[in-house]
């Protein structure tokens, strides 16, 4: 049986460095990864992972959105492999939001991130995909691309004012009661 993959740490200089294009998608060593980053993502509670996240290099990602204890209202979706992820377009409108990140446990941040984005991306099957996300799902496309070019969420706050530890998020906005 399969093992979650251990997650680095902000400081492991892999989280720093642009990642690398797939030019196999079906190498055994890739549908391996993917496989291991989909267990990894779920067992640690998460709706997204990077393969630099486990110290790979690869232009790859994992969007697995769905409720858990880190993210009680994300929507439910299967996990997909993302390989050579980009975005074509964007809205104008941008919106801040509550992110975490495997990679820098304990920390959240209100990130302004991007609505609307159309994306693509080769799935594992080795086809392109186009398709446009919104909201959360966007959220965890932006943020896992951002570590394919070695920038993490904190890069992305615009004051240290808007970071809380996880238990007070916790606390103040997964258990707050509804205004």
């Amino acid at each position: 049986m399969t093992e979650p993959l251990k997650v680095i740490e902000l400081g492991n200089p892999v989280l720093r460095q642009r990642s690398q294009p797939v030019l196999d998608v079906r190498n055994e060593r890739i549908q391996t990864l993917i496989d291991d980053l989909i267990l990894t993502v779920q067992k640690a509670n998460g709706v997204g992972i990077a393969a630099p996240q486990v110290a790979q290099s690869d232009r790859l990602f994992i969007v697995a959105s769905r409720p858990n204890p880190r993210y009680p209202h994300a929507p439910e979706m299967e996990p997909t492999a993302m390989i050579n992820p980009r975005i074509l377009s964007h809205s104008s409108e941008t919106e801040k939001g509550w992110e975490g990140c495997l990679s820098i446990p304990g920390i959240r941040g209100q990130v302004p991130r991007f609505r609307a984005i159309e994306v693509e991306y080769v799935g594992r099957d080795g086809r392109q995909y186009r398709q446009e996300l919104t909201d959360f799902v966007a959220r965890i496309f932006q943020h896992e691309l951002d570590h394919l070019d070695g920038i993490v969420f904190l890069d992305r706050v615009q004051s240290t004012q808007e970071l809380m530890t996880e238990q007070e998020y916790q606390q103040r906005v997964v258990q707050a009661p509804e205004a």
